[in-house]
């Protein structure tokens, strides 16, 4: 058995993240503290589940806080670090997001918001547990909670990780009992998958998960309408890699290769991650679109539309200033708010690479469900349902291939082209060009195709493109495409 990351070199997602990201903490805690603030309502189809999750019961984080098992101050143990627990309770940085889940339920802007809701208190309205508590999240599943998990555990390890009871003793037992270990831990691990623990390290049961609470779900109060937000909520934004990176409190090492993926030297594979996280993100979105969710009262539920082209400027004046530009993946009449197409866009540029022969129909489907929102609803919910199957489909085959090192610079390459730049029009889309362009070389960096301090001279630029898309009202997708067309030029001519 292979001696844990501690003592030896940093690799993996949190390792990459420290060499190549340092600047783009602040920024990201403040995406990941926004988006870990979902709230409300309802989607389409539950997560992909580990077997044997249905009816498990919860044990708490206090379970996992031992100190021969996760709650170590020093991460200096043989197998994981030991010290998850402490990680997951930094009091201010993105790795501790999830225990404050709960707590920012009482602060200033959350009793705010909660009034503007006509909500008696945040921090026990289901509206608001869905998404910032363990406990919640089960109601809002809709099941019974067997066990005991205190609210002020925030969203707590079995949010991630399942329901423990039927696999913490065998979690906690160690390995060790015969002449091939590795192989000892990779066969407990594939027990305890059967007996509910998730399977984080598959893409999609992973994005599944995220998305309850990052997107929604199909329970009550895991879903920010534009009523929440109009009273106060921030806007949810997710990147399944990046957020991944910036959760990990373990590092990827020999024993973590034999036990998740049953290999010597295999890793997670950051670009097929970011790939199935937004063909995640947009499934559900359409999934949701074409529930009762869609709408609100006689409205659409204007969470779907992409939010700049209303809340823009509006001049009443002798000469009009036009304040919205052009794009070429919206054959729309001026004036039609458009579909938020954020995760579109970046599944136009994977597609090309990754899956070319759902590439044509992808952007078929896409034009025909534009068109469609500007009929009627039964006609948009009706390409919405074509649309969601060519994401379903790109979803399999980014699950199913592996993703090279050539291909991250494929991807950059796709992104950047100006059939997909020229739709950054719009604040939501940018974000996640810039999200995934920073993904894209932490994978670079990640598989050894450059060097960390290559990478690091892009840093001004990357950070310029996320400086651009870090205040909604102060967007300017000129300044943006140049930020990050430079960052792509240097990242070209690292080849």
């Amino acid at each position: 058995m292979t001696t844990h990351a501690g003592t030896e070199r940093r690799d993996g997602p949190t390792a990459a993240l420290a060499a190549v990201r340092p600047p783009l903490v602040a920024f990201a805690a403040l995406v990941l503290l926004l988006a870990a603030l979902a709230v409300a309502a309802v989607i389409a189809a539950p997560p992909a589940r580990s077997q044997g999750e249905a009816g498990g019961r919860y044990t708490g984080v206090a379970s996992c806080a031992g100190s021969t098992c996760h709650g170590r101050m020093e991460g200096d143990g043989t197998v994981v670090r030991q010290d998850e627990l402490m990680k997951w309770q930094e009091p201010s940085t993105p790795g501790g997001a999830h225990s404050r889940a709960w707590a920012v339920l009482s602060n200033s802007r959350s009793q705010f918001i909660a009034r503007n809701l006509g909500l008696k208190d945040a921090a026990t309205a289901p509206m608001c547990l869905g998404c910032h508590s363990t406990k919640g999240a089960i109601d809002a599943a809709g099941g019974a909670m067997r066990g005991t998990v205190p609210l002020e555990d925030g969203v707590g390890c079995e949010s991630c990780h399942g329901p423990a009871g039927g696999w913490i003793a065998s979690h906690y037992a160690g390995v060790g009992t015969n002449a091939d270990p590795d192989r000892e831990m990779r066969e407990k691990h594939l027990a305890n998958l059967s007996a509910g623990l998730k399977k984080l390290e598959d893409p999609v049961v992973r994005a599944g998960v995220c998305v309850d609470c990052h997107f929604g779900s199909a329970g009550e109060g895991q879903f920010v309408t534009h009523r929440i937000m109009a009273a106060g909520h921030p806007r949810i934004a997710f990147e399944l890699d990046l957020f991944s990176s910036l959760q990990a409190h373990h590092q990827e090492d020999g024993d973590y290769s034999w036990r998740k993926f049953g290999a010597a030297g295999a890793r997670t594979d950051h670009v097929q991650m970011w790939a199935v996280g937004q063909a995640e993100a947009l499934e559900r979105s359409l999934q949701l679109f074409q529930s009762k969710r869609g709408t609100e009262g006689m409205f659409p539920e204007f969470y779907f539309l992409d939010c700049h082209s209303c809340h823009r400027p509006i001049f009443d004046q002798a000469k009009p200033v036009k304040t919205s530009l052009d794009n070429p993946g919206r054959q729309i009449p001026e004036g039609m708010p458009p579909y938020n197409d954020e995760n579109l866009i970046m599944l136009a540029a994977a597609a090309r690479i990754a899956a070319p022969g759902l590439a044509d129909q992808l952007a078929a489907r896409t034009a025909a469900f534009h068109r469609a929102m500007t009929v009627d609803r039964d006609s948009a919910k009706a390409a919405a349902a074509q649309l969601g199957q060519t994401v379903a489909a790109l979803k399999r085959a980014f699950a199913s291939r592996n993703f090279s090192g050539t291909d991250a610079f494929a991807l950059v390459d796709a992104i950047a082209a100006k059939a997909i730049s020229d739709r950054f029009t719009d604040y939501s889309g940018s974000q996640q060009a810039v999200m995934g362009v920073d993904t894209l070389l932490n994978a670079m960096v990640s598989s050894g195709r450059i060097t960390v301090g290559a990478a690091a001279g892009i840093r001004g630029d990357i950070d310029r493109a996320y400086a651009a898309v870090k205040d909604p009202n102060a967007y300017k997708p000129v300044q943006f495409q140049q930020s990050l067309g430079n960052a792509v030029r240097a990242i070209r001519a690292l080849r």
